[in-house]
This record gives structure tokens, C-alpha cells and sequence, in this order.
């Protein structure tokens, strides 16, 4: 219902075969920028503020260019920038250039949502850092936020530079900037003393990179979750995953090409292949493609306890992926028992829906939950019937036409805008952004049930979804989400870092203050203030101590209270997944920190109290 925006997306190629093979083969030069449009256009989903492509040339000579780059802003950011690059090509072409732009080997894509981080062109990925010396320039993006970008900042400071922004992505391109230098620098002593010199010099140098040494120090000072990618001028690749595994990252390599992009079924769709070719990047590794495109993998820093991220298999991935598709299903079949009760058990009176599209295939899964309960309703009231009462046969024919009203009630409209409206005029458009189905509920008697995939803010719900529903006048409207509640910001590359956005943290300030607890709030901010300058490492989030008071139904009951306005008629609900029945779905990632508060890294603590802090003195603003 409410549109969570989404983090980040990578996208990196690399043609382990010349060029004329895949022109030979495949008809064009541009085979690999054609997979890499694929690749991003497929992850659209994943970022939608901007994108970036670039592209190194191999063999380019002295003279001619061989880093290209091009970026764009807003939600068509792919579009425009491959209608660039088609521009510049034939602009080439008519030319009669000798090089076609961005027909190269090595291909990098992003897109962007900034989550933490600062907005603008200057912002957008891959950012590039340039030297005369083709093994000294960078080309780094990522999915990633650092939780600790001070003292990252302060490390950098303190080996003598000078950053000029205040950004993890500027920052981190810096800091692996130095350590590429350096690398450079040792092979260069090392070759001159062996009495190389000139381009013999330079070709040892840019075939004998060790990344595995360039990436170990600056990833021993990262506290954060991420997927980081890199491209040197010269022709070496890297892709690299946090320790925790927090954010995602797959691949794919046969002897023409090396794939890697932040969701499997992406790589899938644009190779081909079948779901077992494609890999899962270690925790804590980095795939590293040399400049002879041979391909290995390092174990950069030790894989720590796992932390994926579950927000991923609820939310952020396509749905298209084989395990995520049946973890969602899981995740509605899970909540079944919940909306059974919600409704009294009167199936016959419910009518079971979903709203957004995201969440349909937890709502197959939810019908499949309440289906296997109607059947052994359906048994148990066959097992009952007396085969010699006369009305029998229409009793057990009545039983066995019992099915669960499942409806298509909501179809969000896409043509309406609100944008140009403000206040109340906003809030009654708004009302307006989807159409329901008319003539299927029953007045004042049918129980509407409507699951969504999560209910952070609860804005929406009380703006327009309410209302939206009320209109067909259901004697109860229950809203099911297929994720628990969010009560913690995240600072690992999902749009949820302010305390004062989520809905259920709202519902528990308001418990505390009408139960006469005022002094748990004041308490938890004199905890977080007292650590105010420690480390990381000794810090403790105090602010699960604002929910201990109360369960989970107590929090959904008030939240229901607060986004159900005097004018709605039906009686509303809220039902949430619970915990354990998230890892009960999705087993293999359990990193839950937005829902209980256990965050994977020591800078996940000091972030939350700090946000909490804001929230207390008032400044809303800050993150």
C-alpha cells in the first residue's frame, strides 16, 4: 500500500572473449552492453533515483579514451542514459571513428536510491577516479551504507588526505584510491628493480594487481552492509560482500562472460540459465576478474554470523526468484490462523484481498493457509452430519460448497497524481489513487481482509486505503501484513532511518504516555545521551526498552487506533507476521534488526540510540 523505496542495485559485466568473437557469434560489438541494459532494467525495482553505467576499453592506445561514463537522475534514468549512448555511437559510426563508444569488455551498472546519503548527479554511481597511470583509475559503485563514516573519514584523514565531501561513497572511493596507489607503487619498485622500464614496466604492473591486498585494509575499517564493485582502468574487476552477507550479490561465469548483479533471477533471465549456474557471493569475499579475465575468489575479511537480510525475501527482490516466491507464499500461509481469528472463524462472511501487486504472492499463500483451515472445517463438520436425518444430502452438498471469497478489491489507478494538490485538497485525492470493486460486500456484514507486504508508516492506510475500503461498507476491515512490525530504523541501504516514521514506534509513545510511563522515554534518552562518544563496540541499544512494556497485539491495537479516522465506519484490525514466523519462512536469512532491534554491527546501536536522541530533542530532520 505504502511504497517503501527501495535500495540499491548493481550490474557488472565482464567479456572474457575478444570482441570480433562476439560480433562473429552474436552479430554485434555491443553484446555486453545489450546484457547490461538487461541487467538494470530488470532491477528497476531496486532504485529509481538515478543509475550510472561505465565502461573500460582493453586495448585502447595512447591518446584515445578508454574509461566511459555516463549518469542520469530520476525514475526514467535508465532510458536516458542508453539513449546517450546510442546517440554517441552513431554519431561515431556516421564520424567513421575508429572506436565505437562504450563497445568495450568491462561494463559496470548501478541504480540508485539514496538511502542515507546526499541526493544529486554528483551522488549518482559509479564514481570515477582519474590518473594517467590506466592501473591507477577507479570506478567504484555500490549497494552499501557504512554506518561509521566518521571514523572512516577520521582514518583517511589521518594517513594525510584531504576529502573534499563528507560521503561514504566519495570517502570509500579515496580510501581504496590510496590503497590501489600503493599497490601500484610496490609493484613499481619491485619491476624497477628488476631492470624493467617503460611499457614491459607498465604491463607488469597492470597484469600483477593483487586486490586481495588492495581491498583487506580499507574493508577492515567498514562497518556496514554492502555489495561493492570496482573497475580499474586497466582491466581488473571486483565484487565484494559485508561479512554478515547483508546485502545480496550473485554471479555467473562460463568462458564468454562474467555476470554479477544483485538479485538471481536477474542474471537468470538476462543468460538464460538455469537457477543452479548461478552462485551466491561468500560473505566476506570478493570475486576478482584479472585483466586476463581469469576469475577467482578471495576470502577478504572472515565470514561472520549470518545477517542476510530478510527485508530482502519480504520486500526488495523479484518476486521471480525460486526460493523467494515460496518464502512468501510461506509468509501468508503463516498469518492464516491470525485472520481466522480476526474474523470469528465466519469464512462465510470474509472476503480476502491484497493491495499492493507486491504483495500477491503472499496472499496466495494466505488463501492457501485459510483454504487448508476451511477443509478441515469442512471434515470435521462431514464427520458430524447423521447419515439417516432426512435432510442430509443437502446438509453435506451445503458443506461442500463452501469456498473461500476471494476478490480482486482494489486497483490502484496509476493515471492519478496528487502532486498538485496540497493539505486537505492532497489527502482527498489521495483517497482516490486506487478504484474498488463494487457490489461484492455485503453492507454492514462482510468482513473485508486485505494483506500487504508491510505497513511501515501507516500514512496511506489512514490518508486513502481506509477510506478506500469503507466506501464498499464492510462491517470490518482487517489489515494483514506480511511482515512484522518495523519498530528500528535500518542504516544498511533501506529507506527507514528516522524514529519517527514508523507507526508502531508512534503506537508505543502513545501507550507509555497514556499508561502514565512517561519516565521510560525520559529514561531510555538519558541512556542513549550517557553513551554519546564511546565506541561502537560498547554501546547497547536502549531503545528496545520503549516496546518491553508491551506485546505485539497491544502495539497493533493502538496503531489501528491511530490511523482509523471518526469518519471511518468500519470496525478495523491490524494483524502482523510475527518474528518467529518470519524465520520460520525464511530460514537462510535471518537478519531481522528492523523488527526486534538486533542490529548485525556494533554501528548499528550507535545509530539507533542517536536517531532516538533526535527524536526526543526534536530534530526531526536529522537521520
Amino acid at each position: 500500500m505504502e511504497i517503501l523505496k527501495h535500495e540499491c542495485g548493481i550490474a557488472m559485466i565482464r567479456l572474457r572473449k575478444p570482441l570480433s568473437y562476439y560480433k562473429e557469434k552474436y552479430g554485434s560489438y555491443l553484446y555486453g552492453l545489450n546484457k547490461l541494459y538487461l541487467l538494470m532494467e530488470k532491477q528497476h525495482n531496486r532504485g529509481q533515483e538515478g543509475a550510472g553505467v561505465g565502461c573500460v576499453f582493453m586495448d585502447a592506445k595512447p591518446g584515445e579514451e578508454y574509461v566511459y561514463r555516463e549518469r542520469a537522475l530520476g525514475s526514467g534514468a535508465i532510458d536516458e542514459i542508453f539513449g546517450k549512448i546510442r546517440s554517441q555511437i552513431h554519431e561515431a559510426l556516421v564520424n567513421g571513428e575508429p572506436r565505437t563508444p562504450f563497445a568495450g569488455e568491462l561494463y559496470m551498472g548501478h541504480l540508485r536510491y539514496s538511502t542515507t546519503g546526499k541526493s544529486g548527479i554528483s551522488y549518482v554511481h559509479p564514481f570515477l577516479r582519474r590518473n594517467n597511470w590506466k592501473s591507477r583509475n577507479l570506478m567504484l559503485c555500490g549497494n552499501f551504507n557504512m554506518t561509521n563514516v566518521d571514523e572512516i573519514f577520521n582514518d583517511i584523514v589521518s594517513r594525510g588526505q584531504h576529502p573534499r565531501v563528507m560521503s561514504d561513497t566519495i570517502i570509500i572511493l579515496e580510501q581504496l584510491g590510496e590503497a590501489l596507489d600503493d599497490e601500484n607503487q610496490r609493484l613499481h619498485r619491485q619491476y624497477r628493480a628488476e631492470g624493467y622500464t617503460g611499457e614491459p614496466l607498465t604491463n607488469l604492473m597492470e597484469g600483477n594487481l593483487d586486490f586481495k591486498r588492495i581491498l583487506h585494509r580499507p574493508a577492515t575499517t567498514w562497518d556496514g552492509g554492502y555489495a561493492m564493485c570496482g573497475i580499474t582502468g586497466s582491466g581488473d574487476m571486483f565484487v565484494m560482500r559485508d561479512p554478515h552477507g547483508i546485502r545480496p550479490a550473485f554471479y555467473y561465469c562460463d568462458d564468454e562472460i562474467f555476470v554479477a548483479a544483485s538479485e538471481r533471477p536477474v542474471i537468470q533471465t538476462a543468460m538464460n540459465v538455469p537457477v543452479e549456474e548461478v552462485k551466491e557471493l561468500t560473505p566476506g569475499a570478493a570475486i576478482i576478474v584479472k585483466k586476463d579475465s581469469t576469475v577467482n575468489i578471495e576470502q577478504i575479511l572472515p565470514q561472520l554470523d549470518n545477517r542476510r537480510c530478510s527485508f530482502e525475501r519480504i520486500y526488495f527482490s523479484r518476486g521471480s526468484d525460486r526460493d523467494i516466491y515460496n518464502e512468501r507464499k510461506a509468509l501468508g500461509r503463516n498469518l492464516a490462523p491470525q485472520i481466522v481469528k480476526a474474523v470469528d472463524g465466519d469464512l462465510q462472511h470474509t472476503i480476502l484481498s491484497f493491495i499492493p501487486n507486491t504483495a500477491e504472492v503472499a496472499y496466495l499463500g494466505m488463501i492457501e493457509g485459510i483454504d487448508t483451515y476451511l477443509q478441515h472445517q469442512k471434515a470435521d463438520a462431514i464427520k458430524a452430519l447423521d447419515p439417516s436425518k432426512p435432510d442430509y444430502d443437502n446438509r453435506l452438498q451445503q458443506i461442500l460448497s463452501q469456498r473461500l471469497r476471494i476478490e480482486k478489491i482494489a486497483i490502484k489507478d496509476i493515471k492519478l497524481r496528487t502532486f498538485i494538490a496540497e493539505g486537505n485538497q492532497r489527502n482527498d485525492l489521495a483517497a482516490h489513487v486506487y478504484d474498488v470493486t463494487y457490489g461484492q460486500v455485503q453492507n454492514g456484514i462482510d468482513n473485508l481482509v486485505v494483506i500487504d507486504d508491510s505497513i511501515v508508516r501507516g500514512t496511506t492506510l489512514r490518508q486513502s486505503i481506509l477510506r478506500i475500503l469503507d466506501r464498499l461498507h464492510p462491517r470490518r476491515i482487517v489489515i494483514v501484513s506480511s511482515s512484522p512490525q518495523v519498530r528500528y530504523p535500518d542504516y544498511y541501504g533501506i529507506d527507514m532511518s528516522r524514529m519517527a516514521e514508523f507507526c508502531a514506534f508512534k503506537a508505543a509513545i502513545e501507550l507509555l504516555k497514556n499508561s502514565g510511563r512517561q519516565s521510560i522515554i525520559d529514561e531510555v534518552y538519558r541512556k542513549c545521551k550517557a553513551q554519546e562518544g564511546k565506541p561502537k563496540e560498547e554501546i547497547t541499544n536502549y531503545v528496545t526498552e520503549i516496546y518491553a512494556p508491551f506485546t505485539d497485539d497491544d502495539i497493533s491495537r493502538q496503531i489501528a487506533a491511530m490511523i482509523t479516522d471518526k469518519d471511518i465506519n468500519a470496525e478495523v484490525q491490524l494483524i502482523y507476521q510475527t518474528i518467529d514466523g518470519l524465520h520460520q519462512s525464511c530460514p537462510e536469512t535471518p537478519g531481522d534488526w528492523y523488527f526486534s532491534g538486533d542490529y548485525p554491527t556494533p554501528g548499528g546501536n550507535r545509530m539507533v540510540n542517536q536517531a532516538f536522541i533526535n527524536w526526543y530533542e526534536g530534530n526531526t530532520l536529522k537521520r
